[in-house]
């Protein structure tokens, strides 16, 4: 049964990773924001919230289905962000809608291509990237390999390590997942799929010390 309860001896290793991978970028106008699909829907209010601020005048959303999100979200994670933001006020005609990418990097290059369909692809300078937060760091990265040309900031909903996980409900799963968001900063360039970044040897202690424990569900193969 999933809790929100996780050993308090973790952490400080878990606020660790979870500073790290949040870029803590300031919110300014840009051309288009680009809501990545997943399992918390967070995202898509919050990409709501910010189209709502004037920060940009057109939404992406993309994402088709992982293996975590195809129940709660059947007919795919960009459709039913779509539907939640209009829910919260979002005109129908400012989303545009990417339902086949299945990792970060699709969502990048298929968000691009979409954009290209509609004629507006050559007018993008800036994007605002909307993920989960301890996404942040990775996107950013594999979003500056895919798409250099354009600037990017990172946004998410604005929540403390355990107001989120209480949002989640389930501690095991938000720490596995940012454990392996963590490895991927430098798994990825490794294999050409996102830029370089540096990792503080005070976040690779911290990393190790929950894959010691256990946390390694969402670990590449090495």
């Amino acid at each position: 049964m999933p809790t929100t309860a996780y050993p308090a001896a973790v952490r400080p290793d878990v606020e660790t990773l979870w500073q790290y991978n949040q870029l803590h970028h300031d919110i300014r106008p840009t051309d288009v924001g680009i809501g990545l699909g997943s399992h918390d829907l967070g995202v898509a209010t919050h990409t709501a919230q910010l189209y709502q601020a004037s920060m940009f005048p057109l939404i992406v959303f993309t994402g088709a289905n992982a293996p975590t999100t195809v129940e709660r979200f059947p007919r795919g994670e960009a459709v039913h962000y779509r539907e939640h933001a209009i829910e919260k006020g979002v005109p129908s005609e400012a989303i545009l809608l990417e339902p086949r990418a299945k990792n970060t990097s699709e969502n990048i290059d298929f968000t691009r291509a979409v954009l290209a369909d509609h004629g507006c692809v050559d007018s993008i300078r800036s994007a605002t990237l909307i993920s989960r937060p301890y996404q942040q760091r990775r996107s950013y990265a594999i979003f500056r390999k895919h798409w250099p040309e354009v600037e990017v900031i990172c946004s998410s909903l604005p929540l403390e390590l355990d107001e989120y996980i209480d949002t989640i409900g389930d501690a095991d799963r938000v720490i596995d997942m940012l454990v392996g968001d963590t490895q991927r900063i430098w798994v990825y360039p490794e294999r050409g799929w996102a830029i370089e970044q540096e990792v503080p040897t005070a976040v690779k202690v911290a990393y190790d010390r929950l894959v010691n424990a256990g946390y390694t569900s969402r670990l590449l193969p090495a």
